[in-house]
Formats: C-alpha cells, sequence, structure tokens
C-alpha cells in the first residue's frame, strides 16, 4: 500500500510538473517618458458620460460635429497623450416620470496619474460641457488602473 502511495505520489508531481510553463515577464512596446511607462502606480480610469439628446432624434440635441468641437476645444488641450470615446446609449427615469427617457450619449475614457492637477481637469471639462449645453450632470466613474504600453 505505501509503495502504492509512493508511486502515486512521484506519478502525480511528474504530471502536474509538466502543467507548470514559465512565463517570461512582458516588456512594454511603447514607453520611455511619462505618457507612455512600461508599468504604472498611482494611475487611474476615467469614465465621463455625456448626453447628446433624445435617442432616435438626432436632429435634436448636440451633433456629431458639436461633440468633436468639444473634444478638440476642451478634452484633447487638457490630457493630449490620448483618450477614447464611444457611442452609448443611456436611460434614465426621473421620480414621477411614467416612462424612461432615452439618450444618445458618448463614453469618454481617459487613463492618467492620479493628481490634483489632473482631477481638476476632469472636472473643467465637466464644467465646460454643463456650461455649452445647459445639462445638470455629467456622470463619472474613476477606478484604480494598471497601465503600461
Amino acid at each position: 500500500m505505501i509503495h502504492l502511495r509512493l508511486t502515486w505520489a512521484v506519478l502525480s508531481a511528474g504530471l502536474l510538473s509538466g502543467c507548470v510553463t514559465s512565463v517570461a515577464p512582458t516588456t512594454a512596446t511603447l514607453h520611455g517618458d511619462a505618457a507612455h511607462p512600461a508599468q504604472t502606480q498611482g494611475w487611474v480610469d476615467t469614465k465621463l458620460y455625456f448626453g447628446l439628446g433624445i435617442a432616435g432624434d438626432a436632429s435634436h440635441g448636440v451633433s456629431e460635429q458639436r461633440w468633436r468641437e468639444f473634444l478638440d476645444a476642451e478634452v484633447t488641450p487638457r490630457f493630449p497623450d490620448g483618450l477614447s470615446v464611444l457611442d452609448v446609449y443611456g436611460q434614465w427615469q426621473g421620480k414621477g416620470q411614467p416612462t424612461p427617457e432615452r439618450l444618445r450619449s458618448k463614453m469618454l475614457v481617459i487613463d492618467y496619474p492620479d493628481t490634483a492637477d489632473n482631477r481638476a481637469k476632469v472636472d473643467a471639462i465637466r464644467a465646460a460641457w454643463k456650461q455649452r449645453t445647459g445639462d445638470q450632470s455629467v456622470l463619472r466613474v474613476t477606478q484604480p488602473a494598471e497601465v503600461s504600453f
């Protein structure tokens, strides 16, 4: 019985050792400055949600041209190292509203070092949008992020 257990232990160890693989550390293909670090510490991922107008009615609200003008004037100068924009659909229902309000929306994604200056830039973008459009809010979601290039 002991011989069988020992054989099973040696056989199992041999089989399991074949499952272990060595993974070489990944290296950044684009890095060398603060905007393209090989590895980050203290970075965050921020998503901002902008309502453009009622879904299904592109004739009212913010046009694609006005959105791009906003990006060029307010966002890119503050975060010239890059950002992403996604078309999204939003929906919400206010108290007392019989049906949900459906909105054409944009989601702006920016990854950056979490500093007071960068947080102020994000707040300035939100304030600029509300001033331009009269919107009451721009939803902000910020989470810690590990970033590498």
